[in-house]
């Protein structure tokens, strides 16, 4: 476990997120995780783009699954994915769109395993728009 003092930008995030948590109800918990997924997601697109820039952009996505540089793009996909898990989970059974929305988290979060082996920079971005249009959705 690293210090704290290590990387002040990611402390100051995790404890402004833990606040949020704290004091959140359940609504406001869906709405936090969809964000977080979200960011992680434009995480990850942004980690693409800059390795596609650093390669001239030669192969689309930007990077390949086994280099080197694909490693610090799994932990924003793995973040997300397992966000989208956890609610997929967490629905609450008698919510009147609960197997609707426990499919639509699992369906996204196998997505997201599956970017996990071949990375793919326009399915990544259409599960975030997926993501943002819920958010919007719900107001």
């Amino acid at each position: 476990m690293q210090p704290l003092t290590c990387h002040p930008a990611a402390a100051y995030r995790r404890v402004a997120l833990e606040a949020r948590i704290a004091a959140a109800g359940a609504g406001d918990l869906t709405r936090i995780c969809l964000e977080e997924a979200e960011a992680a997601l434009g995480t990850a697109l942004a980690l693409m783009a800059r390795e596609a820039g650093a390669n001239g952009g030669a192969n689309g996505d930007g990077l390949c699954p086994g280099s080197a540089a694909a490693l610090p793009l799994r932990a924003p996909l793995s973040r997300a994915q397992t966000i989208l898990l956890w609610l997929a989970r967490s629905v609450a059974p008698e919510h009147p769109l609960a197997a609707s929305l426990a499919a639509f988290y699992g369906a996204l979060a196998a997505q997201i395993g599956a970017l996990l082996q071949q990375p793919d920079g326009p399915r990544l971005a259409a599960i975030r728009k997926d993501i943002r249009d819920v958010l919007e959705a719900a107001g």
